[in-house]
């Protein structure tokens, strides 16, 4: 799964900072977090896929 939120952002994302809690409480629960710092392949070729 990846998403372009940090998971603090979730309660926003969702309206809801309990419901995203128990979300992220489950997701996370045997999962390895990998942050991605450098701008993402589809956003970088995103303006090509739309022009043609």
């Amino acid at each position: 799964m990846t998403s372009n939120k940090s998971p603090d952002q979730w309660g926003e994302l969702l309206g809801n900072k309990r419901v995203a809690t128990a979300i992220l409480n489950r997701l996370l629960h045997r999962v390895e977090l990998i942050q991605m710092d450098d701008e993402s392949y589809r956003m970088k070729h995103r303006q090509r896929v739309f022009d043609e």
